[in-house]
């Protein structure tokens, strides 16, 4: 199955408007029916930080937060990514806390990175590794 690895931005954009059928709640959904989510620690704990800010409470119930959560921990395959392998991460991201997206793609041979980063967006493609954004990837996999 091919592997993809989802950026924080994706996600919160896809738990947000999970209401309104955005783009990124489109391609949360796609790549949980049709593809091997990648997630590590850090990954998990990025989101889950900042689905937990205060100013979030105000568009997001917590309730709902949990839920979206606890869906994506059974959601993805977990890959041990170390310390070393993200700051070895070759070329890196201009924003330095993104390598652990593209670390992650590498060590668990993902073919995709969605992100709405441009940070992220400008190394399309990284080490043979397409980066995406959700509308992207979603014209590649539903044509």
């Amino acid at each position: 199955m091919t592997r993809v690895v989802i950026d924080t931005s994706t996600l919160v954009g896809a738990v947000l408007h999970v209401h309104e059928n955005s783009v990124p709640h489109r391609t949360w959904l796609l790549a949980q029916r049709s593809f091997e989510i990648l997630a590590c620690s850090e990954t998990y704990t990025e989101l889950a930080t900042v689905l937990h800010r205060d100013r979030m409470s105000r568009y997001l119930d917590p309730a709902a937060r949990d839920v979206f959560l606890a869906l994506y921990q059974i959601s993805v395959e977990w890959i041990a990514v170390s310390s070393s392998q993200i700051a070895e991460t070759d070329p890196p991201c201009r924003d330095l806390k993104d390598n652990v997206f593209l670390a992650l793609a590498a060590v668990g041979g993902a073919e995709f990175i969605v992100s709405s980063d441009h940070d992220l967006l400008v190394l399309n493609p990284w080490n043979g590794i397409q980066i995406l954004t959700p509308a992207q990837f979603l014209a590649r996999v539903e044509s």
